[in-house]
């Protein structure tokens, strides 16, 4: 995935690269830039102690953004990151549960941004260094894991709770970040955005007590439901069921990131209207 994303960048880059060599280039203004970008991604739920923000995974990265006015943006990003969490972690009797999972995720986002500074006349005139902060929609595809018995199982189908969920949910990014002007093409993008999302289900747990076992699917459904035996700490008196999650606060993740940006030529958009222009200085050479 991350090889992906990386030949798809380089092949949006290179044939404007060599284009932003000249001072030809360099007089027209751009509005549209791509941008590719890494960082970290956390998550936090039932498996992360409170307060704390839990395991640091990765995340890659790609994006479109296009300036509305000197100060205003938007942009769209696709990014894949990785997420998970452990009771073995847990500062607190939640030891007890035993439960643990890992996810990797996709989360398509578009998102309005106000800089704080205009970036001037022309795009090459944009300060050194620009704060900024933006909102937006995002759609989540999330698919929480667990290892049992040496093999990692999708927990949704096994519906371990006894119901089911979606694995798409919708998210409102919000954060900010600092665009730093590296030469008149490219900027580098250091950037924190907090995720509120619309489902309790990232890491497959939310109802507070433990379903029944005979309502369950299968006995794989019925192991990962319910790990407290593999350690010991199930109660031996069925009346004490226990507590497995919290189902009145969604959970949540956040992702900070490094992203290289590159103001594409209009030219890649424009291309008839070039051939065009080719042909008529061809045209006029021959009258000659």
């Amino acid at each position: 995935m991350k090889r992906f994303f990386t030949i798809s960048f380089i092949a949006i880059l290179l044939p404007a690269v060599a284009e932003a060599q000249s001072f030809y280039a360099i007089r027209k203004n751009r509005n549209l830039l791509v941008g590719l970008g890494s960082g970290t991604a956390n998550y936090y739920g039932e498996l992360v102690n409170p307060g704390e923000m839990g395991k640091l995974k990765p995340n890659v990265a790609v994006s479109g953004e296009y300036y509305l006015t000197p100060r205003i943006s938007t942009r769209a990003t696709l990014t894949w990151f990785q997420t998970s969490g452990s009771d073995a972690k847990a500062n607190d009797d939640r030891q007890e549960r035993n439960l643990s999972f890992t996810s990797s995720n996709f989360e398509l986002s578009a998102v309005g941004i106000i800089n704080l500074m205009p970036i001037g006349t022309r795009f090459y005139q944009r300060p050194k260094l620009n704060p900024y902060g933006f909102i937006g929609i995002g759609l989540l595809y999330f698919n929480p894991k667990a290892e049992y018995q040496g093999k990692k199982y999708a927990l949704a189908p096994l519906e371990t709770e006894g119901s089911s969920y979606s694995r798409l949910a919708p998210v409102i990014p919000m954060g900010f970040g600092v665009r730093v002007k590296l030469d008149p093409f490219f900027n580098l993008l250091v950037e924190g955005g907090y995720r509120v999302t619309f489902t309790d289900h990232l890491d497959d747990i939310s109802i507070r007590r433990y379903p029944d076992p005979a309502t369950l699917k299968s006995d794989i459904a019925r192991a990962l439901s319910d790990r407290r035996v593999e350690i010991g700490t199930q109660p031996s008196r069925p009346t004490e069921i226990g507590v497995r999650g919290n189902p009145e606060k969604n959970d949540s993740y956040f992702i900070g990131s490094i992203t290289l940006q590159y103001y594409l030529p209009q030219e890649v958009f424009n291309g008839s209207n070039r051939k065009l222009y080719n042909r008529k200085r061809k045209a006029y050479y021959k009258r000659r």
